[in-house]
Parts: C-alpha cells; sequence; structure tokens
C-alpha cells in the first residue's frame, strides 16, 4: 500500500480519505479546519501540521478544495517541488477548467503525472466509497491515478486530456440543475392541478419524463426512495454547491460561445433560492420550495424574495 497525502477534508473529502484508509493506505491529512483534522485522524488517517508537511514521502497526493484559487496555491506553495517527483497527483475538487489545465501543466514542467478528478454522487456516495471520477489528464497519469480512484468510488471514466473532467463535471451539473429545476415545477404544477404526487410519480416514472432527479432524488417528501426532502432537505448536495458549479458552467460557455438557456436560467433560479432568498445551506432540490411558494427564508435575510421568474 501506498503513503497518500490527502488535502482539504471538509464534507467530501473526509470520506474520501477514510476510504483510502479502509483500502490500507497510510493516509497523511491536511486541512485548514482544526474539526476536519481531529475527525480524520479519529479515522485513521496521520495529521500533518501543514499541506506540505503532508507531502513529505508521498506517493499519491489527493486534493479536494473549494475553488481554482484555491488549488492552483496550494500546488504552487505546498505540492509542486514538495512532493517527491515520483507521485501521482490528483486533484478532485470541481473547479474552472482553466485552472485545471494550468495546474496540470505546471505539475507537467515539474516533473509530475496528474489528473483534473472531479467527482459526482454527494455525501453519502463519498462515505460510501461510491463516487464516480470523471478525469482528464495523459493515458499514463490516468493509469497511475486509477488505483487510488477507484478506492474512492464505484466509477473512474478517462474524460480526454487535461481539463477533461472538468468539462464533463460541469457539463453533467449544469444538466443536473436545470432537470431538477423541471421536476420541482411538474410537481408543483401538478399538485396545484390536484394530483396525488405518489400517483404522479408512478406515472411519470414510468414515461418519458423519467429523469434521475425524479426516481433517484425526488425533491418531493414520502415520494419514491428515501432522499434529503424526507429530512427537511438537510444534508445530500447544498444549493450554494449547485451555485457554484452552474456559475462554473456559464463561465464555460461564455468562453466558448455555446448557447446555454437552459442552464442559465438554472443559475439565476439557483442564485434567487441560495442568495436572495438564504435556501444555500438546504440541499438543491429544496428549490421545489421557492417554487411552490411555501419557503420561509431563514430569519435575517436582507433582500425580499423578488417575484417568481424575475432576474436577480
Amino acid at each position: 500500500m501506498a503513503r497518500v497525502a490527502f488535502i482539504g477534508l471538509g464534507n467530501m473529502g473526509g470520506g474520501m480519505a477514510a476510504n483510502l484508509v479502509k483500502a490500507g493506505h497510510e493516509v497523511v491529512a491536511f486541512d485548514l479546519s482544526a474539526d476536519a483534522l481531529a475527525r480524520a485522524e479519529g479515522r485513521g488517517a496521520t495529521r500533518a501540521a501543514t499541506a506540505a508537511e503532508a507531502m513529505k514521502d508521498a506517493e499519491a497526493v489527493v486534493t479536494m478544495l473549494p475553488a481554482g484559487r484555491h488549488v492552483r496555491a496550494v500546488y504552487a506553495e505546498s505540492v509542486l517541488g514538495q512532493a517527491p517527483k515520483g507521485a501521482i497527483l490528483m486533484d478532485c475538487s470541481t473547479i474552472d477548467v482553466a485552472s485545471a489545465r494550468a495546474v496540470i501543466a505546471d505539475a507537467a514542467a515539474a516533473g509530475y503525472d496528474m489528473v483534473d478528478a472531479p467527482v459526482s454522487g454527494g455525501i453519502a456516495a463519498a462515505e460510501a466509497g461510491t463516487l464516480t471520477f470523471m478525469a482528464g489528464g495523459t493515458d499514463a497519469a490516468f493509469a497511475r491515478a486509477r488505483p487510488f480512484l477507484e478506492q474512492m468510488g464505484k466509477a473512474v471514466i478517462h474524460a480526454g486530456e487535461a481539463g477533461a473532467g472538468q468539462a464533463a463535471k460541469i457539463c453533467n451539473n449544469m444538466l443536473l440543475g436545470a432537470t431538477m429545476v423541471a421536476t420541482c415545477e411538474a410537481f408543483a404544477m401538478a399538485k396545484r392541478l390536484g394530483l396525488d404526487l405518489q400517483t404522479f410519480y408512478d406515472i411519470s416514472s414510468k414515461a418519458s419524463g423519467q429523469s434521475w432527479s425524479m426516481t433517484s432524488y425526488c425533491p418531493v417528501p414520502g415520494v419514491g426512495p428515501e432522499t434529503p426532502a424526507d429530512r427537511d432537505y438537510e444534508g445530500g448536495f447544498a444549493a450554494a454547491l449547485m451555485l457554484k458549479d452552474l456559475r462554473l458552467a456559464m463561465a464555460a460557455a461564455e468562453s466558448v460561445d455555446a448557447y446555454t438557456p437552459m442552464g442559465a436560467e438554472a443559475e439565476e433560479l439557483y442564485t434567487r433560492f441560495a442568495e436572495a432568498l438564504g435556501g444555500g445551506g438546504k440541499d438543491f432540490s429544496a428549490i421545489i420550495k421557492m417554487i411552490d411558494d411555501s419557503w420561509v427564508p431563514p430569519e435575517g435575510t436582507v433582500a425580499p424574495p423578488p417575484p417568481l421568474g424575475a432576474k436577480v
């Protein structure tokens, strides 16, 4: 087994690091949060005082960070030149394509193999080791990264060259955001039309309206398999993170002059829900409560709710 440096132990990274420990690796972990470090240590990881210290004798490096600027800084300051040249580098953050390509180019210039390997599946899949990884990088880098990624996921797919993993992730999540909004709209309208929502689910889940947002992640409590909707929309994939991904998708679309009207509308709706109405901490399926007018903004929310469909 290998010595793995793991940087970034948030909701996703904590479970991923724990699965590497379960696979028998020596995981040396770092996070700016003392609580996150303590949890990782309690699950078998070894605590490092700094990101650079975690690199000592590492055979593999995994990073799970909030944004492109964090990835660029960590690799420039703590990974490249600090990790042994033979280490395989894997950034599993969801960031902009340009940052992913730039960091991988810097890594290659410094003599490292590296992939961008963002994930799909959410917190539960990170804990269970059933994530889907979409990786970008050379064939050689992917071949070296794959065994580690497979120990954290159920599917590991080579999407193409550097940055292709991020491109696949943001296209996928733009589709997810738009289909969740449409699913919420359909259930809200069905309710107003007097349909029983379980009956509507039974029909649409077996008809042409079927989607993952409906059958695997239904936004209505008590309908379909258990989802965050059954826990007052707690846990799962936060609306603020969906908004982050939609903004990455819109920036990427603009960079290549792609026409994405549904993606743009989804971004506007999640901006209203997550920021203007204070729903960013709830699961992204909770946007149904804004659509059916049952959302109560948290106390202290500053911005008044604009009319439904208004630009924000």
